[in-house]
């Protein structure tokens, strides 16, 4: 249930300040801090959960990543489906927040995903659809690397944090930056409309980067016995 919770509280704190950044940040006359803002303000919320619950949970915050250790050979099969829950209520809760933050205000996007005519730059869905693949199974590769035994320990938090950072910046003209089913969820579920029938996207394709990025690290990370 300690795992359940810290992944729930984890997921929280990614939604809150990585679309909190870019809801109540981003847009702010003169001083908002952008895209680069928004992609560090995701980074730092995963790099600041792994330091203080990836000893307990292993700070997945992300069904896709869950899905993709699960298909790498590094978690249970059957704590996948509490994980998942957790993610998805917890990042709910923590776009509630967010929307109560805002009452009165106009949300506009609320920090939502798209492609189309919902898109920031206008891109469409094959496009969309391939960069969240991909952007979704270089982040798995970078997960599984870091964390693995034979890396340089106790920095796996940076390198997944500015992992994240530096997919956010290539991809958040793209689609707003997914790579996260929970996170997109969250936030819209409070704006419904496109958001919600575009949201199939935002688990179908970082859930298939997941398992793409387990399988080719499951093969460049194994031990070959023969030249060790």
């Amino acid at each position: 249930m300690k795992k359940y919770v810290a992944e729930f509280i984890g997921t929280f704190w990614l939604v809150l300040g990585g679309c909190g950044s870019a809801v109540l940040a981003a847009g702010v006359a003169d001083v908002g801090i952008g895209w680069v803002g928004v992609s560090f303000a995701f980074g730092l919320t995963v790099l600041t959960m792994a330091y203080a619950i990836g000893h307990i949970s292993g700070c997945h915050l992300n069904p896709a990543v869950s899905i993709g250790l699960w298909a790498g050979g590094r978690f249970s099969s059957k704590e996948l489906g509490p994980y998942i829950v957790a993610q998805v209520v917890g990042g709910a809760l923590g776009a509630l927040v967010l929307f109560l933050i805002m009452s009165g205000r106009e949300i506009g996007g609320f920090a939502t995903n798209g492609f189309g005519e919902t898109s920031p730059e206008g891109f469409g869905l094959m496009p969309a659809f391939l960069t969240e693949v991909v952007m979704t199974a270089f982040f798995l590769i970078i997960i599984l690397g870091a964390t693995d035994g034979r890396a340089p320990a106790g920095f796996a938090p940076i390198a997944i944090g500015l992992g994240l950072t530096l997919i956010h910046l290539i991809s958040i003209p793209v689609t707003n930056t997914s790579v996260n089913p929970a996170r997109s969820t969250a936030v819209a579920l409070f704006v419904g409309g496109a958001a919600m029938k575009q949201l199939w996207l935002f688990w179908v394709a970082p859930i298939i980067g997941g398992f793409l990025g387990a399988v080719i690290y499951k093969f460049i990370g194994s031990s070959d016995d023969a030249n060790s």
